[in-house]
């Protein structure tokens, strides 16, 4: 079998290259897998790419597969999908997907991975780690039947949270973004959008995932008393300012943090890591959820598309990366 390969590394803040890779022999309990698709986490992986992972967090937010530590030289990323190529019977030929970097081909230990249901393309797979961070948010949000609830970010994790809330009963959700664009998203998803001027008030919770000290303070706004804003955003390296002094108190508002990285203690107790992953994967079964792929480039356009999707320049919900055909070396 084929043990060449080639992954994308962070080389400095701000510039990326693609390198060759030898694989290791798998052993025993280890899959070989060759890469389909991959994708890009807009929030973390560009401000990784930017160099803007604070000191304090370098531990924190290393990626299961990582190589490198930050800033650079690194090996970061954790949206991927290939296929089995040697390992156990049970997974040779199974589509998976598992928390790797962009790389045509890796060696990881067979439970590093997980089948992708026949039900979900390989293409859509790439938004599991997304999708699971919106399964950890509800499950630590709790949203109750006929709740009134905003979404203020449009993004991948934005989008993803408000598409699982459309399938609550007598859940009103308005997705709130300042692109435009994102209307027709949220028509596909079934729920409304408005701009965040014109966002509907008085709600019982707001999810926020705009990354932005702007948005957090409109989804504060948008709460009714002691209603709770859950925070997905992660700002790196910045600082965010808020309007505590006004009425935050007298309105008893709650602003509650969560994070993809712990399990959320109010999952039904005894589910892990695995068990996360595996039901964000079924939920990917609805085809609406194309339509948070809004970007695609070759694996070897990685080193020039990311600058421009770090900066803005390249807009994308999720943007994917495909790969050639047999995950050998670049031509």
């Amino acid at each position: 079998m084929n043990r060449s390969a080639h992954a994308f590394w962070l080389s400095r803040p701000g510039e990326g290259e693609i390198r060759p890779v030898t694989l290791p022999e798998p052993r025993a309990g280890e899959v070989v897998v060759r890469t389909l698709w991959s994708g890009v986490s807009r929030g973390t992986e560009t401000l990784v790419f930017r160099g803007q992972v604070p000191g304090s967090q370098h531990t924190a937010m290393r990626a299961p597969f990582q190589e490198g530590d930050f800033p650079a030289p690194v090996k970061y990323g954790y949206l991927n999908v290939g296929t089995v190529e040697e390992g156990p019977d049970t997974l040779v030929g199974r589509t998976v997907f598992c928390l790797y970097p962009h790389q045509t081909r890796y060696v990881v230990p067979a439970t590093a991975v997980t089948p992708v249901p026949e039900s979900v393309p390989a293409g859509r797979a790439v938004l599991a780690g997304t999708m699971e961070t919106a399964v950890n948010a509800l499950w630590d949000a709790a949203p109750l039947v006929g709740d009134r609830i905003a979404v203020v970010g449009g993004g991948m994790v934005g989008c993803s949270v408000a598409a699982l809330l459309a399938r609550f009963p007598g859940v009103r959700v308005q997705l709130v973004d300042t692109d435009p664009a994102r209307a027709r998203v949220a028509a596909a998803l079934g729920v409304d959008f408005a701009a965040p001027e014109d966002a509907l008030g008085d709600r019982d919770l707001v999810v926020h995932a705009s990354a932005t000290e702007r948005g957090l303070t409109r989804a504060l706004e948008l709460l009714a008393p002691e209603g709770t804003v859950l925070e997905l955003s992660w700002y790196g390296d910045r600082r965010v300012a808020l309007p505590l002094g006004e009425a935050f108190h007298s309105r008893r508002l709650v602003i509650r943090g969560s994070q993809v990285g712990t399990v959320s203690p109010a999952a039904r107790p005894g589910r892990g890591y695995a068990d996360r992953l595996a039901l964000a994967l079924e939920l990917l079964a609805d085809p609406a959820l194309d339509e948070l792929i809004t970007g695609e480039c070759a694996f070897a356009e990685l080193p020039e598309v990311m600058p421009g999707l770090a900066s803005g320049a390249i807009p994308a919900l999720c943007h994917r990366v495909r790969y050639p055909d047999g995950g050998t070396v670049l031509t």
